[in-house]
C-alpha cells in the first residue's frame, strides 16, 4: 500500500506562499480590468486613512469628491491587504528555509531574493499609483510579480527533489520569451487604456495599438509552436520520463488556451472577464514553464530512447 507524501514545513509554507501570489495577480488582474487601479488615489494609505472611508462625507478636504467609489475602492484595498498577507508568508518562508535548509543555499536565496523583490514591489505599487497607471510601471509592476513566483516555484521545486538531468536551453528560452510576451501584452493593455481615455470607442481601441499588438501575437503563436514542439522532442527522445511529459502537456495547454483568449479578445469582445482570464492564464503559463525547466534540471537522467536506423543490404 502506498504512504502517502508528507510533506515538510517548508514544503507546505512554500506551497502555500506560491499559491496566495498566483491569487494577488489574479486579484491585480481584476484591478486592472475593472478600473480600480486608482480607486485609493493615495499610498499606501487610502483617501489618507489606513481603513478606507465608509462615505464620501468622511473624505478628507484635500480629495477630490468625484473620485470617490466604494466597489473600486474596496477592490482596490483588498489588493493592498492581500499583497501584504503575501508579504509576510514569504517572509515566513525565508524564516522557515532558515531553519530546515541553511545548508542549501539555493533554496535558502532564492526565498530571501523572493522577500527582498516583495519590498520593492510594494513600493512598485506606490510608483504606479503615484504615476496615474503609467503602461511601464504597470508592466514593470507585473513582470516582478512573475518573477517572485518564479524564485517561489524554484524553491518549492528544489525542496522535494535534487539536480539532475537533462539539457535545460529550449525550456529556458521558452521561459524568456513568454516573458517578453506578457511584457508586451502589458504595454497593449495601457495602450488600450489611453485610445478609450481619449474617446476611442472599447470595440476600436485595439486597432489603434499598432505593430505593438502585432508583435505581442506573434510572440504568442512563438510560445505556442515552442512548446509543441519540446513535447514532440520529450515525447519522442524521454518517453519514460513520464512527469516531464505531462508537464510539458501541461505547457502545450496552457499556451493554447491563452492564444484562445487573446483571440477573443482581438476578434470578440475586450470584456473584464476575458482580460482577467487572459492574464492569468498568462502566470500559469510562465509557471507551468518554469517547473517544467526545473524538473528537467532534477528529474533523474534516463538515456534517451534509441533511434532505430534501417539497415542497408549489401
Amino acid at each position: 500500500m502506498l504512504q502517502p507524501l508528507r510533506l515538510s514545513s517548508f514544503q507546505r509554507l512554500a506551497l502555500c506562499t506560491t499559491a496566495s501570489t498566483y491569487l494577488l495577480i489574479l486579484v491585480g488582474g481584476l484591478v486592472r480590468a475593472s478600473g480600480a487601479g486608482l480607486g485609493c488615489p493615495d499610498w499606501p494609505r487610502c483617501f489618507g486613512s489606513w481603513i478606507p472611508p465608509a462615505s464620501v462625507a468622511e473624505l478628507p478636504l484635500q480629495f477630490d469628491r468625484s473620485l470617490f467609489n466604494p466597489t473600486l475602492m474596496w477592490t482596490e484595498h483588498l489588493n493592498r491587504l492581500l499583497g501584504v498577507t503575501v508579504g509576510f508568508l514569504i517572509l515566513a518562508a525565508v524564516v522557515s528555509a532558515l531553519r530546515h535548509h541553511r545548508r542549501e543555499p539555493r533554496i535558502l536565496w532564492a526565498t530571501i531574493a523572493a522577500t527582498s523583490l516583495t519590498g520593492f514591489q510594494g513600493w512598485l505599487g506606490g510608483c504606479v499609483v503615484a504615476s496615474q497607471l503609467a503602461a511601464w510601471i504597470v508592466t514593470v509592476h507585473m513582470i516582478f510579480a512573475l518573477v517572485i513566483v518564479q524564485l517561489l516555484l524554484y524553491a518549492t521545486v528544489r525542496s522535494f527533489r535534487r539536480e539532475g538531468g537533462l539539457p535545460s536551453p529550449f525550456f529556458i528560452s521558452l521561459i524568456v520569451v513568454t516573458m517578453i510576451q506578457i511584457g508586451l501584452g502589458t504595454q497593449v493593455r495601457g495602450a488600450i487604456d489611453v485610445a478609450i481615455d481619449s474617446g476611442l470607442a472599447r470595440a476600436s481601441a485595439l486597432s489603434s495599438v499598432g505593430p505593438l499588438d502585432h508583435i505581442h501575437r506573434t510572440a504568442a503563436l512563438v510560445v505556442f509552436v515552442g512548446s509543441i514542439l519540446i513535447l514532440m522532442w520529450l515525447r519522442a527522445r524521454f518517453p519514460k520520463e513520464r512527469t516531464l511529459v505531462r508537464w510539458a502537456a501541461v505547457v502545450t495547454g496552457l499556451s493554447a488556451l491563452q492564444v484562445a483568449l487573446g483571440a477573443s479578445m482581438a476578434y470578440v469582445s475586450l470584456a473584464p472577464a476575458t482580460q482577467v482570464g487572459h492574464l492569468t492564464v498568462a502566470s500559469l503559463l510562465l509557471g507551468a514553464e518554469t517547473i517544467l525547466l526545473l524538473l528537467a534540471k532534477t528529474e533523474p537522467s534516463q538515456s534517451p530512447t534509441p533511434v532505430r536506423h534501417a539497415s542497408t543490404v549489401g
